[in-house]
């Protein structure tokens, strides 16, 4: 056998026996008399020795060894003299009897350790040598972990884990999709799945009534930090269930996680908070709870006091920083700076210092003491905050407001990976409207079902219906996401007609589905969490492309694999497609 034992294995138990273990070569120090090796798995590392005494093969062997040599080892282990107590293995080193190199290495193009000297286009370019490392390695098992149980409590509640196809309809709405010709149709495309939404409700017509898929997802869209082209979703669905069911039984999987992963516990429900109070109390749809600062609403105590910027503005909004009463100047002018900024827009900040009796503001010409105490009262300042106010559009502040508490929270070290604040953010619009395209869309997708209340409005004002929808929130990102769907094909009819579709549209791109609805479909909802969101969180890191095995760039292209790239001609040829260059 290769070995007996991993390198991350052998303890003082393990002393005077013989053992083999294999694995990669991370450090070799050769001190004339002796060498010393640091033999790496997976599993850790073990110190192997080759000794003055040694046969002259085992130290021949120990002389030619390099960084990422794979070898085998057969030795001795014993006790060290001086132990290390960083290491789990750190009591005991092999004293090497036959070294065998298996496989020898050129010089990686990085150190690979805990901390790399590699910059991330290179760790990129080089991904399996950077899948080495201490880091990455247990992201991966994190992620393995996560999936185990992912599947052992959503197997408990009756779920069924069923494939769906990869390879289907385009269909309107969301993202652009990715399309693949079909040689055996030609000048026809398939489009890879930017969720199984459609063919999950069609399970559920089925009679499949809960199911769930650890699946992958494909959307075209420009990249951030937590969005890859191609990602990984906890993909579940109902039926004959109300929004309560779906929220009470992924509460209980959420705490099953965070118990099960991370040994938290939560001793009071999580928060529930409608769509409308999320976004007036932190300007975001996935507050961060983490900490306080929420926002008020000084519209009325702005106007009316010959200041023409709050004046002029619809909504006139701030927060309290907590204890940055003594940020000088030149920290508020920074602030002022970072709203600037193209990417948040903002025209300016105005601040109220309190502290003590003196009030100070950014606009005291125009308003008094009392006027100034009455703000900052509003905005729940304590005696040593600073009052930060923006104005403008109602939403269009909230957003660059949202943006401002976030960096402030940073700049204070409230944002804690370590700590969760999880909520479920409900009663979100049922259609946003687009003033480009003069449209409403819809805010999830078109199959969301609305508030049974909220139906008379459908037609009559689109704007103020409510969707029986809902997200599943912590620490400002959005995990997850879903609905109860429309089962009745009337109610649907409507919907498509609210988003603009004619009835040949609507049977065109989703026909398939509403056919199936005149079999008898059950009511049902469900949802969908980000697999790769939900371990960048648990890991406290927050790129997710340290959790997927292979990623992306921010350009969407696999630098390792140099892709995409182009392909023959005869392949084009195959497929019937003739390629324009872009202008």
């Amino acid at each position: 056998m290769y070995r007996t034992h991993s390198c991350g294995e052998l303890r003082a138990t393990n002393v005077n026996q013989t053992v083999t273990l294999a694995g990669w070569v991370q450090k070799v120090r050769n001190l004339g008399a002796m060498t010393f090796i640091d033999l790496r798995d997976r599993y850790g590392i073990t110190q192997i020795v080759v000794e003055e005494h040694s046969d002259d093969e085992t130290k021949a062997a120990a002389h030619q060894l390099g960084r990422e040599y794979v070898i085998q080892v057969e030795g001795r282990v014993i006790e060290r003299e001086s132990k290390n107590p960083k290491m789990p293995t750190g009591d005991i080193e092999v004293v090497a009897t036959k070294i065998t190199i298996l496989t020898a290495s050129v010089t990686p193009p990085f150190t690979i350790e805990e901390n790399s000297d590699g910059g991330d286009d290179l760790r990129m370019k080089y991904r399996y040598l950077d899948l080495r490392r201490p880091p990455l390695q247990r992201n991966m098992i994190l992620r393995h972990r996560m999936a185990q149980e992912i599947r052992r409590f959503l197997d408990s509640e009756g779920f069924l884990e069923i494939e769906t196809p990869y390879l289907i309809k385009s269909t309107p709405e969301g993202a652009r999709d990715f399309v693949v010709p079909s040689r055996m149709n030609p000048n026809e495309f398939y489009a890879l799945p930017q969720s199984p939404q459609t063919l999950k409700q069609l399970l559920m017509v089925a009679g499949y009534d809960r199911y769930f898929q650890i699946v992958r997802c494909f959307r075209d869209e420009d990249l951030r930090a937590d969005r890859q082209p191609e990602f990984t979703q906890i993909d579940c669905e109902m039926a004959f269930i109300h929004q309560e069911d779906v929220l009470e039984i992924f509460e209980r999987w959420a705490r099953h996680m965070f118990k099960n992963v991370l040994d938290i516990e939560f001793a009071e429900p999580f928060r529930r908070m409608p769509w409308i109070e999320a976004m007036e109390k932190y300007g975001s749809d996935k507050p961060d709870l983490r900490f306080g600062m929420e926002f008020a609403d000084i519209t009325d105590l702005a106007h009316g006091h010959s200041f023409s910027v709050f004046d002029d503005a619809e909504y006139v909004v701030g927060f309290a920083a907590t204890g940055c009463a003594s940020y000088t100047r030149k920290q508020i002018d920074a602030l002022t700076d970072y709203v600037k900024r193209p990417q948040v827009g903002a025209k300016g900040l105005v601040w109220i210092r309190v502290d003590g009796e003196n009030t100070k503001s950014s606009i005291d010409k125009f308003f008094s003491q009392d006027d100034l105490r009455a703000i900052a009262e509003r905005l729940g300042a304590k005696d040593g905050d600073l009052c930060l106010i923006m104005c403008g559009k109602k939403f269009k502040v909230l957003s660059q407001l949202c943006t401002l508490r976030l960096e402030v929270a940073e700049q204070l070290g409230l944002r804690d990976p370590k700590k969760f604040a999880p909520l479920w953010v409900i009663d979100f619009p049922m259609f946003e409207w687009d003033e480009e395209t003069e449209r409403f869309y819809a805010m999830h997708h078109p199959f969301t079902s609305p508030k049974p209340e909220d139906v008379c409005y459908l037609e009559s004002d689109p704007g103020r219906v409510r969707a029986n929808a809902y997200d599943f929130v912590c620490n400002g990102t959005e995990i997850g996401g879903g609905s109860i769907r429309i089962h009745d094909a009337q109610l649907q009819a409507t919907i498509f007609k609210c988003l603009g579709f004619t009835p040949e549209k609507a049977q065109e791109q989703f026909g398939f589905l509403m056919n199936a609805f005149k079999f008898g479909a059950p009511p049902h909802g469900g949802l969908a969490f980000g697999f790769d969101r939900l371990c960048s969180l648990f890991g406290g890191v927050e790129s997710i492309r340290d959790y997927i095995a292979f990623p992306k760039n921010n350009a969407g292209r696999d630098v390792m694999l140099d892709a995409p790239s182009t392909i023959d001609q005869a392949q084009l040829d195959e497929l019937f497609l003739s390629l324009v260059k872009p202008e």
